[in-house]
């Protein structure tokens, strides 16, 4: 069965045959599982501006716990290593841009959480990396998140492929494994490299109850953490908001400038989308930082309208 990309929907608004969602939901459930306890290794690449980088991957579940080595293979050795979800080692230039979660781009879909946001269908099948996949395709119901295109091994039940694609079908970002086994990796491919060095966190974070609130979210959006952590610019307390619709996530950084100058900004690099705007509030003017894989419009919206919470009002 042959399909057209899921740009092909997005600028057309129109499904060819639209298939049983149950079955689409049963993918993705099964997705979700397989990304929680599936053991696998191979190497995939990853496009984002037109640019691509390979990398290799090793991940071991057992029982409740999990190890994970990424290895980049262009250019200068790049690598991390997890433990359980926690860093273990890194190279010192991933070192700001890594966050919790799998290696690989685990979503952790789960077709309840979704229905709102998205219209999940099953569009086919594919071939990636020499294995039988199906192509699940979940479209944006509003212009407030991006599409995306999965490609699950039909075996295993991995994501083989990841298409992150803009409302007008263009491509944002590509994740697609060139080689994939899903024997458990050997011990000794989990251990990183000399390069690999502790991971010394250069800001403290810690979990607070949430000051400030915004008064405009895209529908399907729920705040999804609260911390406080030190900015290794100014030493200053910086909250930050963490936001959610199942699928997109984005964070809302808030850092009290106490006169510092600081200029509005706007940003996009492949789906991920960075706004900083100057707030006046009673207690000074505040840097709102907005980042996260979401149009610029929605970004600048949410930016605009968060406020602090009165004394009364805040926990």
């Amino acid at each position: 069965m042959r399909f057209a990309p899921l740009a092909a929907w997005i600028v057309l608004g129109i499904w060819a045959a639209p298939a049983v969602a149950d079955e689409a939901h049963d993918w993705l459930e099964r997705l979700a599982q397989a990304e929680r306890a599936q053991s696998y290794q191979g190497t995939f690449i990853y496009e984002r501006n037109g640019s691509f980088s390979t990398h290799a991957i090793w991940r071991r579940v057992e029982g409740e716990g999990s190890h994970e080595r990424l290895l980049q293979l262009d250019g200068m050795p790049q690598e991390v290593v997890r433990v359980d979800d926690q860093i273990s080692c890194v190279t010192g230039s991933l070192a700001d841009q890594l966050s919790t979660g799998p290696l690989w781009p685990s979503r952790q879909l789960i077709a309840a959480q979704l229905q709102q946001s998205y219209e999940l269908r099953l569009v086919g099948k594919s071939r990636v990396a020499g294995r039988a996949a199906v192509v699940l395709a979940l479209l944006p119901r509003d212009q407030h998140r991006y599409g995306i295109e999965l490609h699950v091994d039909m075996q295993s039940g991995l994501p083989l492929k990841s298409l992150l694609l803009s409302d007008k079908g263009q491509l944002l970002e590509r994740f697609q494994f060139t080689r994939l086994n899903t024997s458990m990796p050997a011990t000794k491919s989990l251990q990183g490299g000399a390069g690999c060095q502790p991971l010394r966190p250069a800001v403290t974070q810690i979990e607070t109850d949430p000051v400030w609130q915004s008064d405009w979210l895209p529908p399907g959006f729920a705040l999804h953490a609260s911390t406080q952590r030190r900015s290794p610019a100014s030493d200053e307390a910086v909250a930050c908001l963490v936001y959610g619709d199942g699928l997109a996530r984005f964070s809302v950084f808030l850092e009290p400038l106490r006169g510092a100058a600081a200029e509005d900004l706007r940003s996009q690099v492949g789906p991920t989308t960075a706004v900083s705007r100057r707030v006046q509030t009673e207690q000074g003017d505040v840097m709102v930082t907005v980042v996260g894989e979401i149009p610029m419009g929605t970004a600048e919206r949410v930016a605009l309208s968060m406020r602090a919470l009165p004394a009364e009002e805040a926990p």
